[in-house]
């Protein structure tokens, strides 16, 4: 049929069509010839090519297992991939020829070693022994003694290191431990972390730094997270490094982190990673930011992905009650094809990532059940990152399939680690900033998290992640093009910054109280970004600028009256002002604008504007 269609074939010189139905025919004299045969259990692992695992106790000592062997297909790709995940990094082919090693190339990674034995139409004792010798190069250690016993070789001294099984320079990734200690690293213990190095510095030191190194074949499964078409490394990856940093220093929360850039893995080859952790402050929290840049950019800046804080605190857990599940009165929800539509807005997710199995929604809460696909182990993190995205794809349900990334986090706490499948408890605010509590099968508290904040990705943001942030800051200055439209303008009054706007179309309130109480809420209400600044003590008068407009925010945001109108920060001359109360607020403004768009604003005016060239501003 093959030859038919004009492909290229090979005809098998074998007697039957193995692991096909034709063998059907001769299973049942197979089975009598295999039953008379005795069997010994193995002394070294086995990888099954029936079922592409590590083979179960016994399980090759049944004559009924060779009878399926002869039958069913070879499971070749899955048994490698069985013996990668095992961390198997060496393979040596025992065959005729070298068609295997070829075969399982892909699957096991640039960096891997397969070494055939043989080789067609090649002498055999010379490739054996050259085999032997490139496993010996990397590191196997060989029985050269009994290899070359009564053929009359002797040693001679190599000239190179690299036959010394010992490395001169340490590596991001660890290989002895004994090789690290003497290079002053300690072993980070961590899947995604090689090393940890204490950083010197009087009174307890300056802080700590673990690196590690990411690639797709180092860690394939990150190659199962696609976003815009980039392998995106997925904030709760990041997140897993700031709890094993968190651990290093002695601190149990990860109070804050804030994603900046996104960690785009290249197509090939990998990136260095550092997670640095500052010295302890009076109260025992550690700052951290995670940085990382090309293998090969060896002089090139480093680029910072996220920032935080690290904190010592209580890490008891609070749960939630899973002795009742599905929880009662919540309604199911179909997740069938939850991943189909995350693909249409641009999120890709393979089979590493799609751990969402179930789901249940009541009133403002959503439940899931999520789990590891299988063959992923999660026993060596503290919370596997493609369970732990998992469980925020729930979260997308009912939200017009936008999706989006993971943007800050606020007060992480792990209570157990290796958890292989969650039960999730997932709450929103009005504002969309979400709480979880994670919990495993038995309902034990695994993780909690009191915020998490996921913005969406504008399209074509993953293109150059070398200049590209999460969030740029520009000055767009405003055209006065008059109030066409616009409607009443409120003023929150008592404020001596904005004390000579009241004027026709805008309304004074004594505060945000007296504006709820009001018969109608202007669609636009102007409040001074600097009220209550100045004096001598600068950092006072910025902490209080900054705590009453944060209060104003918060308040605004909670109040349902407010919902469909815009509370504006008036600033004077602020793009050549000094003022850091005036900045401070500022910064804090765009925060929210870009958090809650439409609720916010920021308008700069005019050190002598009065009111008309203030609302003519606004449209």
């Amino acid at each position: 049929m093959f030859r038919e269609q004009g492909r290229r074939v090979s005809r098998l010189r074998v007697s039957h069509a193995f692991h096909s139905p034709l063998m059907e025919p001769m299973l049942n004299t197979f089975r009598q010839v295999v039953e008379a045969l005795s069997y010994e259990r193995p002394r070294i692992p086995v990888i099954s090519n029936v079922s592409g695992a590590l083979a179960e106790p016994g399980q090759v000592q049944d004559p009924e297992y060779w009878v399926r062997h002869v039958r069913e297909a070879v499971r070749f790709d899955d048994g490698v991939r069985a013996l990668v995940e095992q961390g198997v990094s060496r393979f040596v082919e025992l065959g005729p020829d070298g068609v295997l090693c070829g075969m399982a190339r892909e699957r096991a990674g640039e960096d891997a070693v397969l070494v055939p034995l043989l080789r067609k139409d090649r002498d055999e004792e010379s490739t054996a022994l050259a085999a032997l010798g490139q496993l010996h190069a990397t590191g196997v250690t060989v029985d050269w003694a009994a290899v070359l016993d009564g053929t009359g070789a002797c040693p001679v001294d190599l000239p190179t290191y690299a036959f010394q099984h010992q490395r001169y320079w340490p590596a991001d990734a660890p290989t002895r431990a004994g090789d690290m200690r003497s290079a002053g690293l300690g072993v980070a213990g961590h899947p995604l972390l090689g090393a940890t190095v204490e950083l010197a510095g009087t009174e307890g030191g300056d802080g700590v730094v673990l690196t590690g190194r990411l690639s797709t074949q180092s860690h394939p499964w990150l190659a199962d997270h696609v976003v815009q078409g980039a392998v995106l490394v997925p904030g709760t990856a990041l997140l897993e490094l700031a709890v094993r940093a968190a651990d290093e220093v002695g601190c149990d929360v990860v109070e804050e982190l804030t994603l900046s850039t996104p960690l785009v893995l290249p197509d090939r080859g990998g990136i260095h990673i550092q997670v640095r952790v500052g010295a302890p402050d009076e109260d025992g929290r550690c700052s951290f930011g995670v940085h990382a840049r090309a293998e090969d950019a060896t002089g090139a800046p480093w680029t910072v992905h996220a920032t935080g804080l690290l904190a010592p605190g209580s890490t008891t857990p609070t749960g939630f009650d899973t002795s009742v599940w599905p929880p009662q009165e919540a309604a199911p929800v179909d997740v069938s094809d939850c991943y189909e539509r995350l693909a249409d807005a641009g999120f890709h997710y393979g089979p590493s990532f799609q751990g969402l199995r179930a789901a249940w929604r009541r009133g403002d809460e959503l439940f899931a059940e999520v789990a590891l696909a299988d063959g992923t182990d999660g026993d060596a993190f503290g919370l596997h990152p493609a369970l732990f995205d998992a469980a925020l794809h729930a979260f997308v349900i009912g939200d017009d399939d936008r999706g989006g990334v993971p943007f800050s986090w606020g007060g992480v706490r792990l209570h157990a680690s290796g958890a292989s499948a969650l039960r999730v408890r997932l709450s929103r605010d009005a504002d969309g900033t979400m709480a979880l509590e994670l919990a495993d099968t038995a309902g034990a508290p695994v993780a909690s998290v009191e915020t998490l904040t996921v913005r969406p990705l504008a399209a074509g943001q993953l293109d150059d992640t070398g200049r590209d942030s999460l969030f740029q800051v520009q000055w767009v200055s405003a055209r006065p093009v008059g109030n066409t439209g616009l409607g009443p303008v409120g003023l929150l009054d008592g404020d001596a910054g904005l004390a000579n706007l009241p004027g026709d179309g805008v309304v004074a309130f004594a505060d945000l109280a007296d504006l709820a109480g009001a018969d109608e809420v202007p669609g636009t209400v102007l409040v001074g970004a600097g009220a209550g600044a100045g004096g001598a003590d600068v950092v006072g008068s910025a902490h209080g600028a900054a705590v009453r407009a944060l209060e104003l925010i918060r308040s605004w945001l909670a109040e349902e009256r407010f919902a469909e109108s815009r509370l504006v920060f008036v600033t004077r001359d602020a793009e050549g002002a000094a003022d850091l109360s005036t900045a401070t607020v500022r910064g804090l403004v765009r925060s929210a604008v870009s958090e809650h768009p439409g609720r916010f604003g920021l308008l700069d005016v005019g050190v002598g504007a009065d009111a008309e060239s203030v609302v003519a501003a606004l449209v």
